[in-house]
């Protein structure tokens, strides 16, 4: 058997510094204790953060967005998290695993004294139950079946043992980052809704779970709100109250940040992040993305029954085409002229920040490396013929004029089509740029009805979810019913994803995951342009210590875990003194929390991407 252990005590935080470019905040590292017991419900208790995308669901089975499921984060546990610091494998509810030799059987030992909101212990039951939900009703798959797919059977053997058995082997078990709701609470909602439970939206609040905080309301439009879980047993959040303010506009939530209404916004604008750059008692934080910009390419949308719908313009099913619409664009320029230098030019479907998966075309493999003069070249040989007007016509007669579906609310995508038309236009291609809601791209998206598409997802350090939305399996089983962004489907990447899926050797999985690169690459159907950089602002008279992920160098706003709202400590706590273990719990968390397998060292994550509103 190979076992995991916890990892020894760790000592007395240490302060780490965020990288801002005005007031320093100095924040808890991996090693941190829990943070001090909440005090009573007032404004300097109260954490408020800034949001603009509505919710989909407050039901853990179903809820997708990604505002959703960072807020769900703070709501329930999981069996495992990520390690704050390392973005490896850490321990949550389950404190120790152990798997078999083959890797078909998994064990994992739950941490005692845990309960839920309610006051109820949660035990392997509710885990068990849980995860047998998932694989038996389709409805409560919508959200987390990807990780049961190759699961068989989800046994409690006692209160707090769990043990998982797989038809084949797994390389994501040590990311089951699914949330474990209390089965006295969810059991009645799943009978009483039958048919109806995917359209069952967890709005009977407050919601019951084993999290640092409780979901307490919800006002669509307005805000949501929780309050701190002064029972959870990491140890009691800093802030008594956590507070999410819709605001439409992102200027308006950046006035609201002065005025120090909120005390954080996240997805900042270039420009706004230089205009707060030395404000008074404002720091803005810089992090490597960790999302990528792309756009996608529609090569003909159909079902996985072969039936053909939408309108994509008919000569975008030949690759040549697809190959010059890369060529012809520097994602160089698409950096500086659309995020003002805060973004790494792409290369591969998975962000710089991910070093062991993240992939580049480099020497021979750089075919699609920017040369308009290249790309006239290839449509020139395949027959795209220039009209009088200077636009090409396909070799059936097809003008080439496509459109291209943007952001309106993104001023990077803005932009970056801004580019895209000027270059496409040098290679004799007519682009209509249409910038639009998120709404209307997002029905574009799914009736297929576009030619170029602007999309995006958050990669997380495992990055199987990603690339599952690109196999056959994941076209739809109807039109309108897609699970990624591209109507892709090749026999050669499907049997690369199921590799990668079933090595449990990390190093020979990212080659694998490279390949996987390659062919997307190649084919020219999804095109990322660049990895914007992360810009978030804070306010420090408001928030002394916080969390960020990874250490150093990381974010605040959407972590794979709870670290940066848990750990936040109110500036009005320092007059009490330093804090300490508020129920003498210290953060488990470290880099030797690894599972080591026979192959070497399995340090993996799976958590399903979370998209803005289908990017």
């Amino acid at each position: 058997m190979y076992s995991h252990r916890p990892p020894p005590t760790p000592s007395p935080r240490l302060p780490l510094r965020v990288t801002t470019t005005g007031a320093a905040l100095l924040l808890v590292g991996a090693a941190a204790v829990a943070p001090a017991a909440a005090e009573p419900a007032d404004e300097a208790n109260t954490l408020t953060v800034a949001i603009s995308q509505q919710v989909d669901s407050f039901n853990p089975f179903t809820a997708q967005l990604a505002v959703t499921t960072n807020i769900l984060d703070h709501v329930y546990d999981s069996l495992v998290t990520v390690d704050a610091v390392t973005n490896e494998p850490a321990p949550a509810l389950a404190e120790e695993w152990e798997t078999s030799e083959d890797g078909l059987t998994w064990t994992f030992h739950l941490r005692d004294g845990v309960t839920f909101s309610d006051g109820e212990p949660l035990t392997a039951d509710d885990v068990a139950w849980t995860f047998t939900t998932i694989m038996e009703n389709e409805s409560a798959a919508i959200a987390n079946g990807n990780y049961v797919s190759g699961f068989d059977t989800v046994t409690a053997e006692d209160d707090h043992t769990v043990v998982i058995e797989l038809e084949e082997p797994q390389a994501t078990m040590t990311s089951l980052n699914v949330p474990i709701v209390p089965r006295h609470v969810w059991e009645p909602v799943l009978e009483e809704q039958g048919d109806d439970f995917a359209d069952y939206t967890g709005e009977d609040l407050p919601a019951v779970g084993s999290g640092p905080f409780v979901l307490t309301e919800h006002h669509r439009g307005e805000h949501i709100a929780l309050e701190a879980n002064p029972d959870h047993w990491r140890g009691a959040p800093g802030f008594s109250d956590l507070v999410f303010r819709y605001y439409s506009e992102k200027d308006a939530a950046v006035e609201a940040l002065r005025s120090g209404e909120v005390s954080l916004v996240y997805e900042l604008t270039e420009a706004q992040a230089n205009a707060l750059d030395g404000a008074d008692d404002i720091a803005v934080n810089f992090a490597a993305g960790k999302r990528f910009q792309a756009f996608t390419v529609n090569p003909g949308a159909r079902t996985q029954d072969g039936e053909e719908f939408g309108d994509g313009h008919p000569a975008l099913a030949d690759a040549t085409l697809r190959r010059a619409i890369v060529r012809a664009i520097d994602n160089e320029e698409i950096v500086e002229k659309a995020h003002g230098g805060r973004a790494t030019a792409a290369g591969g479907y998975i962000p710089a920040r991910y070093s062991d998966y993240h992939w580049s075309p480099e020497g021979d493999e750089a075919t699609l490396s920017f040369d308009p003069e290249a790309a006239n070249a290839m449509l020139d040989e395949a027959g795209y013929e220039r009209g009088e007007d200077g636009v090409r016509v396909s070799p059936d007669g097809d003008r080439l004029e496509l459109r291209m579906h943007v952001h309106q609310d993104r001023p990077d995508n803005v932009n970056a089509g801004l580019v895209i038309v000027e270059r496409l236009a040098d290679i004799g291609i007519e682009v209509e740029n249409l910038t639009v809601d998120p709404g209307v791209l997002s029905d574009a998206l799914f009736a297929a009805e576009y030619d170029l598409i602007f999309t995006g997802w958050t990669v997380n350090p495992d990055p199987d979810y990603v690339f599952s939305i690109h196999t056959c399996d994941a076209l739809p089983e109807e039109p309108g019913s897609m699970q990624g962004d591209a109507y892709f489907c090749d026999e050669e990447y499907d049997e690369l994803y199921r590799a990668q899926l079933a090595e449990y050797d990390r190093t020979a999985r990212a080659e694998i995951i490279h390949d996987l690169q390659r062919v997307l690459y190649e084919e020219a159907v999804v095109n990322v342009l660049a990895y914007p950089d992360i810009r978030e602002a804070y306010r420090t008279d408001q928030i002394t210590d916080m969390q960020i992920q990874p250490d150093p160098g990381g974010n605040i706003w959407g972590q794979d875990g709870y670290w940066a709202f848990w750990s936040a400590q109110p500036v009005a706590s320092d007059e009490d003194g330093p804090s300490g273990p508020s129920t003498g719990v210290w953060i488990g968390i470290g880099a030797a929390v690894l599972v080591l397998l026979a192959a070497g060292g399995f340090v993996l994550f799976r958590r399903r991407a979370t998209v803005e509103d289908r990017e």
